[in-house]
């Protein structure tokens, strides 16, 4: 038998702060049982989300969780995990601790005792646990761990680096014992079992036959998914919320806080209520939209305190169109298909109005598709919130928020959004209002850690998903899986959708609104989707579509011009300022695209927004030349729109950006000028062949929005149908990270060579996350190699050289602009 040590720890410690293993997996298990007890709401409606919805089956699933929290950790028990967190300095462990853990959980003698209550899934708690740090593969997989070293995942497969051939295991320390007296009060079984003191080593009999046995049981278990769809939801319902519990647990004791008061004051918060969102978010709006009406500004203290609530409703009711105010009324599960420009997020929010009366809910969630427009969704709705309930979450929100503050809106003005980064995820879990990405809360189908800890925030919202004609097939497939196996409040909406889309969704339970009977009983949506507001003209090729931008321009007009590539952007961009010079026209040639520096690229956004905003009265000129970023939820207003030849559903998105409000009179007609790409990428041959047919059909007849979605019915070409599959689902016993979106293997992010300076004092400093304001990405082929000076660096990002490459006006170019085919 080892020498015990007089202490078995969990974590290093910190100051004066010290951690035992049997202390952790106690917090472990006390966050378990506090955050999802059956009588209060985050545990219902976790339940509800899993379709646990017996009572037998709630509870099973709560006494398999706290069971899976007090074995998650309890192969930290041995020798390499003990001197890792007693000793300075990196140290390679053989082997994984959760993979000892599961091991354990394979032992005959605990398999027999755990057998001993029926209410025990012991295939379900192994796979907790050997998941639980998303580390777990059945065969070989390499993923980097948090300090950025590639780690095998395999099951039970030593370490590369590790030089230790034999492990010497702790488990008949007295914390181990104490713990296994715990399951058993826990579980009500007899007594505990006697662990073996033999040391883990490659091969060695007791082991290697536990290890057999945990393999055959996680191949049957997976295979029992298909018979047994109850099994999968306990098994999906507890793997998730162990690594919840564990992160509560680590972070709650990181930072000094008393777990139980926490989670009383955080997770037991009252439930968000209908008049709560409309305070919040729906009567500022309202006010807003009355003011825009009377060409007057607005101050939200001093509308409020000029209308009764009374008056504030009969103000809404007479502002709202009627297709907003029917939306709640069709259900908890919609697909809302309206016009670009229609009101369709007003419509939104009075759906999650509605779903806060007929559901106990704590949230409203808004996810977009990109960091651009969930940021937007913040400064025009999430923002009204007190700074303590609104959240914008996305990979840059911290720097975001801190860039708002610059130049305020009157919603987000005075207030402080920023969460209790220490806490982590957790640190969101009070606020009431999201404005994110999508990655951010369904990338858990993939196995994200962050969006598995936000889960519970999740599961207790209603949730809007904004723009979904856009998501790439991978998060397509994402999607239909969220919506088949996860039971939750849903507004999906667009303004189009491909017909393999939209019946896909109305097979697994949407309600589409409006259909065409609808429409007949709408007859402000019908004015708006019918009403001509564009003439496509079909041009030869970019010459003919650069004269129609610079005559258009001489004549006054706000030109937007969109284009497949960013190269051609640029290269465009500068043709125009080239030809602007010779002609003597003032004006600057905005250009907006995903190439820039991210603080580059949020003045390019504001001009480009500014430029092209809604407005009546003088219209000044503008023009712009963008890529694909400004097709999804910018609020530009285009005269005239010249557009490369893309896929159906990306060109109705921009003409959406064109005679958007009708703010010229009911007479004009925006011009379309449409040509083809000198080249097809990143689009298919068939994809854009497709179009053509669509636009020859368009051609020289005024056009309305209805007709646009009507052609996008008849013309666009099938896809292939989503399996609904997704890691999460499909993992079993193991997890390890996938990608939520389509890989782009092309671009990776980057410092510019002239800012690592500036960025390394950033890492140095207090606000790491400040670093982000000089990311971009760009082609991998662009980048320069990395030298020993540049160890600081993190290892995922490159190096861009600036000089002859980088202009803040227009971003990266990769090559000489007169190079580009255009």
């Amino acid at each position: 038998m080892a020498n015990l040590p007089e202490k078995l720890y969990a974590k290093r410690k910190h100051g004066n702060c010290e951690i035992t293993l049997e202390k952790h997996l106690n917090d472990t298990e006390v966050c378990a049982a506090q955050i999802f007890q059956l009588d209060r709401r985050w545990g219902r409606n976790w339940c509800r989300f899993f379709q646990l919805e017996d009572e037998a089956s709630q509870q099973r699933f709560l006494l398999n969780l706290r069971v899976a929290a007090l074995f998650h950790d309890i192969g930290k028990a041995n020798a390499d995990f003990y001197t890792a967190v007693t000793t300075q300095g990196f140290k390679v462990q053989t082997l994984r601790h959760e993979h000892l853990s599961a091991l354990v959980l394979c032992l005959p003698e605990v398999r027999e005792w755990l057998a001993k209550n029926r209410e025990l899934d012991a295939d379900v708690i192994t796979g907790a646990v050997l998941s639980h740090h998303l580390k777990a593969s059945e065969g070989e997989v390499r993923v980097r761990d948090e300090s950025n070293h590639l780690k095998n995942c395999r099951w039970c497969q030593p370490q590369s680096g590790s030089v230790q051939e034999a492990v010497a295991l702790y488990l008949q320390h007295d914390e181990v014992t104490a713990t296994l007296k715990k399951i058993a009060e826990i579980a009500q079984l007899r007594g505990v079992p006697t662990l073996p003191d033999t040391p883990w080593k490659s091969g060695e009999q007791i082991w290697e036959s536990a290890r057999r046995s945990g393999k055959q049981h996680g191949s049957y278990f997976s295979q029992d998914f298909r018979n047994n769809p109850a099994r999968l939801r306990l098994l999906l319902a507890v793997k998730a919320g162990l690594i919840v519990a564990d992160s509560a647990a680590s972070a709650l004791v990181r930072e000094g806080k008393n777990i139980e008061d926490w989670i009383d004051e955080v997770v037991h918060a009252a439930p968000i209520t209908p008049e709560d969102i409309a305070n919040t978010i729906i009567y500022p709006i309202i006010g807003k939209i009355k003011a825009r009406k009377e060409n007057k500004s607005f101050d939200l203290d001093a509308f409020l305190a000029e209308h009764t609530p009374a008056q504030l409703q009969d103000l809404q009711d007479k502002l709202l169109q009627e297709f907003q105010k029917q939306i709640p009324q069709k259900g908890s599960r919609v697909l809302l298909l309206a016009a670009c420009g229609a009101g369709k997020t007003l419509g939104a929010w009075k759906w999650a109005e509605r779903q806060a009366k007929n559901f106990e809910i704590g949230k409203v969630i808004f996810l977009y598709p990109t960091r651009g427009t969930a940021t937007e969704g913040f400064r025009d709705y999430v923002g009204w919130a007190p700074g303590a309930e609104g959240a914008l979450v996305t990979g840059t929100a911290r720097y975001e928020l801190d860039a708002m503050q610059e130049n305020p809106s009157e919603a987000i003005q005075g207030k402080d959004f920023q969460a209790d980064e220490r806490l982590y995820a957790l640190g969101l879990w009070s606020r009431r209002y999201f404005s994110a990405t999508v990655d951010q809360f369904l990338s858990f189908l993939e196995h994200s850690y962050q969006s598995l800890c936000l889960l519970p925030v999740l599961a207790d919202s209603a949730v809007i998903i904004d723009e979904v004609h856009s998501f790439d097939q991978k998060m397509f497939q994402s999607l239909v899986s969220f919506l088949k196996h996860f039971k939750i409040p849903v507004l999906c909406m667009t303004a189009t959708l491909p017909p393999t889309r939209r019946k896909q969704l109305e097979d697994i339970g949407l309600h589409v609104y409006p259909t065409e009977d609808d429409r007949h009983a709408l007859p402000d949506l019908q004015q708006k989707e019918k009403h001509p507001r564009y003439c496509l003209e079909p041009v030869a090729n970019f010459d003919a579509a650069f004269d129609k931008a610079v005559t258009a321009y001489e004549a006054g007009k706000r030109v937007l011009w969109v284009v497949n590539t960013v190269d051609r952007c640029l290269a465009i961009t500068e043709r125009l300022r080239q030809k602007f010079q010779e002609l003597n026209l003032d004006g600057e040639v905005l250009t907006y695209h995903s190439r820039f520096r991210l603080k580059d690229r949020q003045v390019a956004h504001a001009k480009t927004i500014a430029a092209f905003a809604y407005e009546k009265g003088v219209r000044k000129p503008a023009i712009a030349v963008t890529t694909q970023v400004c097709e999804m939820s910018l609020d530009l207003d285009a005269d005239v729109l010249i557009s490369e030849v893309a896929p159906i559903a990306s060109l109705i998105q921009r003409f959406g950006r064109a005679n958007r409000h009708l703010v010229r009179g009911l007479t004009f007609l925006a011009k379309i000028y449409v040509y083809f790409p000198v080249e097809s990428s990143p689009y298919t041959k068939e994809e854009l062949e497709s179009a053509c047919k669509f636009l020859e059909s368009l051609a020289n007849t005024p056009i309305s929005q209805r007709d646009l979605a009507e052609k996008l019915e008849q013309d666009t070409p099938p896809e292939r149908i989503s399996d609904g599959s997704a890691r999460f689902l499909d993992s079993g016993y193991y997890a390890i990270p996938g990608s939520f979106r389509k890989t782009d293997d092309y671009t990776v992010p980057c410092v510019l060579d002239k800012d690592l300076e500036t960025v390394k004092k950033i890492l140095e400093s207090d606000k790491k996350y400040e670093k982000e304001a000089y990311l971009i990405n760009i082609p991998k082929q662009s980048t320069i190699a990395r030298a020993e000076e540049h160890s600081w660096l993190p290892k995922y990002l490159h190096i861009a050289p600036w000089e002859g490459h980088y202009n803040e006006n227009q971003g990266f170019i990769t090559k000489p602009l007169e190079e580009v085919k255009l």
